[in-house]
């Protein structure tokens, strides 16, 4: 008996280190003091930059979203997803995101299946300006069904404390403003599979016309990274909340970043994408569900002073995304959603 009989295999596990060091290698930042394949990575915090540093975390994963890419048999593109959840969550705060960790749990380890998956890790980590510095690959055998694995990851940030971002500072009068989301990104994937794949896995690889693509390659679109257009946004403009729309959809996400005493009324109509036309036909689900759910095509919120919105409308258009001003913060609570019923 050994351990490869048992279902582990360290010489796979080793093939697959030396794969993907070249993906986590340029990631790497000035701040990283260490190589893959250390016990733990290290990162020297430049604190001169700040007056007061403070270090912001993260962590998340992919969801179900991972059937999609099992059943497609395409693991590049969920570590960008990976990446895009933690990362976005911190930049909310107005932090810069600094490096990155993940974790990887398999039920059998094919070093070109874990390699690829890094390389969307390392994309991703790249897009946000962060460094890959550590991970963990377990393989686990009997734990996971053949071909399937589950994925988590870890950001670290830093923000001046006088800079951060909480909400405190919104008021009645102010302006939201919607970012545009590539798709259903990595949030409300039981749903989608209950309405759209369950029992029909086949049509994943049917080209849609309206979509342009193939279902498939549409529910595997990455998740936007916002960090860049976040920390360009404040180099020269007052942003006084953000929201990173995920599980929940407006009428979760929004509140957490209004103060007492203050709701939201989106009123504006924008480019819902088509793929949540496809969902709530096929599943007959209301706007509210819909909304509740998904981002409906708005990955990202910012709640910016009355009169700033277009300056900033175009800083996001210079950055590449589409942005456009949904409505304001009233008084009250909660949100309401008008025009779409």
């Amino acid at each position: 008996m050994s351990y490869k009989k048992a279902g582990v295999d360290i010489d796979a596990a080793n093939l697959a280190v030396e794969k993907i060091k070249g993906l986590v290698n340029k990631t790497f930042r000035d701040e990283v003091l260490t190589d893959i394949g250390g016990f733990g990575g290290l990162f020297a915090l430049n604190v001169e930059k700040y007056k007061e540093p403070v270090l912001v975390s993260g962590t998340d994963g992919v969801g179900t979203k991972l059937k999609i890419a099992f059943l497609m048999d395409s693991h590049q593109t969920v570590g960008i997803d990976l990446v895009a959840m933690c990362v976005n969550d911190i930049a909310v705060l107005g932090a810069e995101p600094l490096f990155f960790l993940d974790y990887l749990a398999v039920g059998k380890l094919k070093p070109e299946k874990v390699s690829h998956i890094v390389e969307g890790i390392a994309n991703g980590c790249r897009q946000a300006g962060c460094a890959l510095i550590g991970g963990e690959t377990a393989e686990m055998p009997g734990f996971y069904a053949p071909g399937e694995y589950d994925l988590a990851g870890f950001a670290v940030g830093v923000v001046d404390k006088g800079k951060i971002i909480n909400g405190s500072s919104i008021s009645v009068g102010d302006k939201i403003i919607g970012v545009a989301s590539s798709g259903v990104h990595s949030n409300g994937y039981s749903l989608v599979r209950k309405v759209l794949i369950e029992g029909k896995e086949s049509r994943l690889q049917d080209f849609n016309p309206s979509l342009g693509c193939t279902l498939g390659e549409e529910l595997l679109k990455p998740t936007i990274i916002y960090t860049g257009l976040v920390l360009e946004l404040l180099k020269k403009h007052t942003i006084n909340g953000m929201i990173h729309v995920t599980g929940g959809g407006f009428y979760e996400n929004i509140p957490r970043v209004l103060p007492p005493g203050t709701g939201a009324e989106i009123r504006s109509q924008w480019s819902i994408p088509p793929i949540f036309s496809l969902i709530r036909e096929e599943g007959d689900i209301s706007y509210r569900e819909m909304f509740r759910t998904f981002n409906m095509g708005i990955g990202f919120i910012l709640v910016v002073p009355s009169g700033d919105e277009q300056d900033i409308l175009q800083v996001i258009s210079r950055c590449g995304h589409k942005g456009w001003t949904l409505g304001e913060v009233v008084s009250g609570e909660g949100v309401e959603i008008f025009n779409y019923k």
